[in-house]
């Protein structure tokens, strides 16, 4: 994709969204990595309903360390994968706390370490926490890039590479958060608003012969 239809692209989510910010609710970083494990096959309006029991019962990193599996899988369960995701969320809590100090590595490599946390996540620490470029290829980041001919890849891993390709580092982690909000409002899995599309509106200005790849 041409560089100018891409600049294109980030203008156009930039005036829709001029406030670029993260769906997960979270205080801490940890909880951050917490939410991003439970956010696998769930939405964010859901994880954010449970995270808010989560941290009611589990207040500080050694309560979730010390809790008891059974207990937290109660408590995560409407966010699907429970058995899983609670044995994962129990297990990030123990090596942060016994192992890491309470302290969240900055480095994608490290971040991968922890149990079920894989690059969606750690990109989404990295950027939020550390500030730093990252690169979340979520379901709604892949959706829209294939749309927009950002990338010809559905593997996350894929994504993310044609992204850094495509995207400058000083716009990646907001205009991901934007595809988020850009994903719900318009670009939908099932029946996309085309007809009020800002994005494809502000293409067709400059590339009347563009078509969304649906």
């Amino acid at each position: 994709m041409e560089t100018t239809k891409t600049t294109i692209i980030i203008e156009a989510l930039k005036a829709v969204y001029p406030e670029a910010y993260c769906m997960l609710d979270y205080k801490e970083p940890y909880q951050l990595m917490v939410a991003g494990r439970l956010s696998a096959q769930c939405t964010d309006r859901r994880v954010n309903m449970v995270t808010h029991e989560l941290w009611a019962v589990y207040p500080d990193l050694k309560s979730l360390a010390e809790a008891k599996q059974g207990d937290v899988e109660t408590i995560i369960r409407p966010c699907g994968l429970y058995h899983v995701k609670a044995a994962d969320i129990i297990g990030i809590a123990r090596k942060l706390f016994y192992e890491k100090d309470g302290k969240i590595p900055s480095t994608i490599g490290e971040l991968i370490k922890f149990p079920g946390v894989g690059r969606k996540t750690a990109n989404l620490i990295i950027g939020d926490v550390f500030g730093q470029p990252s690169y979340v290829a979520d379901t709604h980041c892949i959706r829209i890039a294939n749309r927009l001919y950002l990338s010809d890849n559905t593997r996350p891993e894929r994504v993310e590479i044609d992204l850094r390709r495509e995207i400058p580092m000083d716009e990646s982690t907001d205009f991901c958060h934007r595809l988020v909000l850009f994903g719900r409002d318009y670009c939908t899995a099932r029946s996309p608003k085309c007809k009020t599309c800002p994005v494809l509106r502000k293409l067709k200005l400059s590339f009347p012969e563009f078509e969304c790849r649906l």
